[in-house]
């Protein structure tokens, strides 16, 4: 059974800088010699990005629901067999959603260490780790990190207010040149923070000497392994758009399509590159098409291929921000109209508030695919849905899948190995 060092990072809500600290640890213990494996609780795109920079490894998704506990006890016993350390990021709050983080923590015996933002704090911080240490018994709690606090005394406040018995694992200040810069998905990509290697440095740096940098205690992860796959995807070359404006992709999903025997290629809209040759069927996954919308408009050789491609009806699977390309037109926040691809009816407006976010499913005749929404978007189409997702708690009805000729399109991002005969079928173009 392997066993590794790990820590689950969590925190009382969003906004506490998990990201930061996550990030900032795993490069302190990669400058250290040591092999860092970095998992992120549930479906985020943004922060895995920042992650995978710090750590130098994929970073996957782990997921009680939309992964599923048996895959997710198989990729952390594949880490701990090869890596000195392993670090989980958490979602939201320690205790928000179903499943939650400390759900994820329980299962797998994870030590819980949480991040709370001091900033305008003082002996609350005590009553706010004490709830959170014991609001519900079995959870792993391990100890309590204060960011963004003023000064030593401060510090020393904070520490002076946790219940006897408490783990004080240390603090570090607020810093500018630290923090990573946000917008309205999240964090920015990482290929998009210049000085993003130095921010990590300095996180590293001011992590180092402080408790939390050592070791955290061993955890065996055990997982009998999965049979082979059917190479179901043998003989296709999937071509997949990969920039700024199309870059919500799963390690995973592109794990999966290897292992299903697919040949990959890649290219960018935004360098105006054609869809590669040979390619049997295309993938344009999320991002910010909105952001890059006139760049996306002018780029006559990458439309021209991907319209190419539609009529000679090769499959084309587009999710999200690969869906909005594929209209008429976008709109963007200020009004700006800009058109885009023609190859679906419709169009597109962004909307100052979230329009979608949650786990959802969709069924098919292979069964159910997981995955999730999470859109600022407003889509008009005269199309009529082949299928309709329902939302993971309540069954509610959730994003609509379109299909156009060989196009299928959804605001969902389905998370393929939950239902690898789905994906296969989805490169096929034999899903309905």
């Amino acid at each position: 059974m392997p066993s590794c060092p790990a820590l689950f990072i969590s925190a009382p809500a969003s906004g506490q800088g998990k990201t930061t600290i996550t990030a900032g640890l795993a490069r302190y213990h990669r400058r250290q010699g040591r092999r860092v494996r970095v998992f992120k609780t549930g479906p985020d795109f943004l922060d895995p990005m920042i992650l995978a920079r710090a750590s130098g490894a994929p970073v996957l998704s782990l997921d009680l629901w939309m992964v599923g506990e048996h895959a997710c006890r198989e990729l952390l016993a594949q880490a701990a067999a090869e890596a000195d350390l392993i670090l989980i990021e958490g979602v939201m709050g320690l205790y928000d959603g179903t499943p939650s983080s400390a759900d994820l923590a329980t299962v797998f015996g994870v030590p819980v260490v949480t991040v709370i933002s001091a900033k305008a704090m003082a002996q609350t911080f005590g009553a706010v780790a004490f709830g959170l240490a014991q609001f519900r018994p079995g959870v792993p709690f391990h100890g309590v990190f204060a960011n963004r606090v003023g000064s030593a005394r401060h510090a020393q406040m904070l520490q002076e207010a946790l219940p006897a018995g408490m783990r004080w694992t240390g603090h570090i200040g607020s810093a500018e040149e630290i923090e990573l810069p946000e917008r309205h998905l999240g964090l920015h990509q990482a290929g998009e923070v210049d000085d993003l290697d130095m921010r990590l440095d300095r996180a590293a740096d001011a992590l180092a000497a402080t408790p939390l940098a050592e070791l955290p205690p061993q955890v065996a992860f055990d997982a009998p392994a999965s049979a082979p796959l059917p190479r179901w995807l043998a003989g296709q070359h999937i071509a997949i758009a990969r920039d700024a404006a199309f870059s919500f992709i799963y390690p995973a999903n592109i794990a999966l399509l290897e292992a299903l025997g697919a040949h990959l290629s890649y290219f960018s809209p935004l360098a105006d590159e054609p869809v590669p040759d040979g390619a049997n069927a295309l993938y344009l996954p999320g991002g910010y098409p909105e952001l890059h919308a006139d760049a996306l408009s002018r780029h006559t050789q990458t439309a021209d291929a991907i319209r190419a491609h539609a009529a000679a009806r090769k499959p084309i699977v587009a999710e999200c921000g690969g869906m909005l390309y594929l209209l008429d037109r976008l709109t963007d926040i200020h009004g700006a109209t800009t058109p885009m691809l023609g190859l679906l009816p419709g169009e597109s407006a962004m909307q100052p508030r979230l329009a979608a976010l949650g786990m959802q499913q969709i069924d098919g005749i292979h069964g159910t695919m997981t995955g999730h929404t999470f859109h600022y978007s407003k889509l008009t189409t005269p199309l009529a849905p082949v299928r309709t997702a329902t939302r993971a708690q309540t069954g509610a009805p959730g994003e609509a899948v379109f299909r156009a000729g060989p196009i299928v399109a959804t605001y969902m991002h389905a998370y393929w190995p939950s239902n690898p005969a789905f994906a296969a079928a989805l490169f096929h173009g034999e899903l309905f």
